[in-house]
């Protein structure tokens, strides 16, 4: 039976999982071995792979939640859910707001036609109209500090470039709700600090934030809560210090013990040589 979800929720996850069909094929890494395995290639099997299970999460108007943890653990594949972009396999997601999402850097901008006409285009797909994306267009130019480069192909981008122009769309479409997904190590520090303190300057609007780094300093700087996800699901929860400082500790300690096996290893091979 579906929860209430209180008017003071933006986002909510109820029992989301989100499954993909990995194909076996993959594994081959010569002919040797998919000659080994040759019925199961000819097959063309698949396995599911689970990137999130059985997920149950809210995040609060207003609220700015942080989202760690390890390559492959779920984290991209939340804001992809959040946004819309990959629906969940099971259980429901409700979204309130307006959102603008930085995900893929340079996803959404057609390589073939200019910056400027890229940015009319995505913020139309962000959710604004057109005159509202060419009202706002000077000041997502003047942010992207772009210069002529504003009228140039974006084939002929750099990717701190696509970076400028991604985030400056992603930040002038009046968001409720802003999701980014590690894009802010990309580009000079100059820049970077600048975007910094406009999210900064979102958040004191009240703009929801929710953001998936591998900076553990990010976390302290732009949110009130962490969470941590691991293989699919959330295994911890709490204040950005506290989760950061947890997660710390588990990688340490996995660290020591695959050191201590190493050493163990190393033992016993000289013991029989």
């Amino acid at each position: 039976m579906r929860s209430e979800i209180g008017s003071d929720i933006a986002i909510a996850f109820e029992n989301v999982s989100k499954h993909y069909s990995l194909s076996l094929q993959r594994e081959a890494t010569d002919i040797k071995t998919m000659l080994l395995h040759l019925p199961r290639f000819l097959s063309n099997a698949r396995r599911p792979f689970a990137a999130l299970d059985g997920v149950n999460l809210r995040v609060k108007r207003g609220e700015s939640l942080g989202i760690i943890g390890p390559n492959g653990s779920g984290k991209s594949t939340t804001l992809r859910v959040m946004s819309g972009i990959a629906p969940p396999t099971s259980g429901t997601v409700t979204v309130k707001g307006r959102v603008s999402a930085l995900l893929e850097l340079g996803s959404g901008f057609h390589p073939q036609i200019t910056g400027r006409e890229n940015a009319i285009l995505n913020a139309v797909l962000l959710g604004l109209t057109l005159a509202e994306a060419r009202a706002v267009l000077p000041e997502i130019i003047a942010f992207s500090e772009l210069g002529d480069f504003i009228d140039q192909p974006m084939r002929t981008y750099s990717s701190g470039m696509f970076f400028r122009l991604g985030f400056a769309v992603a930040v002038h479409v009046d968001p409720e709700i802003l999701l980014i997904d590690e894009v802010l190590a990309v580009g000079d520090a100059e820049f970077q600090k600048k975007c910094m303190d406009h999210i900064h300057g979102l958040r004191a609007k009240g703009v929801t934030l929710v953001l998936v780094t591998h900076d553990m300093l990010s976390l302290p700087k732009f949110c009130d809560r962490g969470i941590l996800i691991e293989r699919g699901k959330i295994t911890d929860e709490g204040t950005p210090q506290q989760v950061v400082h947890n997660y710390l500790a588990r990688v340490e300690q996995l660290l020591a013990l695959k050191l201590e096996d190493r050493e163990q290893l190393r033992v016993a091979q000289a013991s029989t040589s």
